[in-house]
């Protein structure tokens, strides 16, 4: 990972930071990208100095999806790795879904994957790897998951055929599929007893999983001595959807 120049989508979600922390530790210069500029900045506080930089952007918008990959280009003379961590849970039967909620769900899971994809392509034009984030919604039938469950699908879609188009370049492109993990953007799963106890029976390890084993596991596959990896959708789920768990 020395001296790697890795993009981070989302730097600021509980993931997304885990990911930026581990890389940094690794040596890597990266690229912190998000809407908000003073939460990405409270992150660059914890990271080495001078080991990343700042750039606030939608990664929604495909151009400023690109421009973030442009200017990790242009500061580090290189981009080896691009990580899309955006992203949303939504727990809703779709009866109850709001055409709005929809579109906000799939923007940032289906679209911001895509942009990072496009982004990428554009940019890396000696190989390197992308990871995107799909979720255990997406293998395993669960209620209320509808929305999330969709787009995520759409992002496992998307890891396949795009790995298949750039292969030829060296360009890697692999998807994770967490369970769920302990970050704030779950919160409303994790911070009651009884909502954690469901959610935790879901899991066939007993436990609901950490932000830092899902960032070994985007460290693992954005190494370059990890280059036989491209196409696969890596479960980092305790079991939620290939095990059941023990009654």
């Amino acid at each position: 990972m020395q001296g790697l120049s890795i993009v981070v989508f989302g730097a600021a979600g509980g993931i997304g930071s885990a990911v930026a922390r581990l890389c940094s530790a690794q040596g890597a210069n990266l690229t912190l990208v998000g809407r908000t500029h003073a939460t990405l900045e409270a992150l660059q506080k914890e990271l080495p100095q001078g080991s990343s930089m700042v750039h606030t952007a939608d990664a929604c918008v495909f151009e400023q999806a690109e421009m973030a990959c442009q200017a990790a280009l242009t500061a580090y003379g290189r981009l080896d790795g691009v990580v899309c961590s955006v992203g949303s849970i939504l727990l809703k039967p779709a009866h109850l879904t709001t055409e709005a909620e929809w579109a906000s769900t799939w923007s940032l899971n289906a679209t911001a994957a895509f942009a990072a994809v496009r982004a990428a392509a554009k940019t890396m034009k000696d190989g390197g790897s992308v990871v995107l984030f799909s979720s255990g919604a997406a293998e395993v039938g669960l209620p209320n998951h509808e929305a999330i469950a969709a787009s995520k699908a759409a992002v496992e879609g998307l890891t396949r055929s795009a790995a298949a188009t750039y292969a030829a370049r060296g360009l890697r492109i692999n998807a994770i599929a967490p369970g769920l993990v302990r970050t704030n953007l779950a919160s409303k799963l994790t911070s009651s007893p009884q909502a954690l106890q469901a959610s935790t029976a879901l899991h066939a390890a007993g436990r609901i999983g950490e932000p830092d084993e899902v960032a070994r596991m985007a460290a693992f596959v954005l190494d370059p001595s990890n280059s036989w990896i491209t196409g696969s959708v890596l479960r980092v789920d305790g079991g939620l959807s290939r095990v059941r768990a023990r009654g």
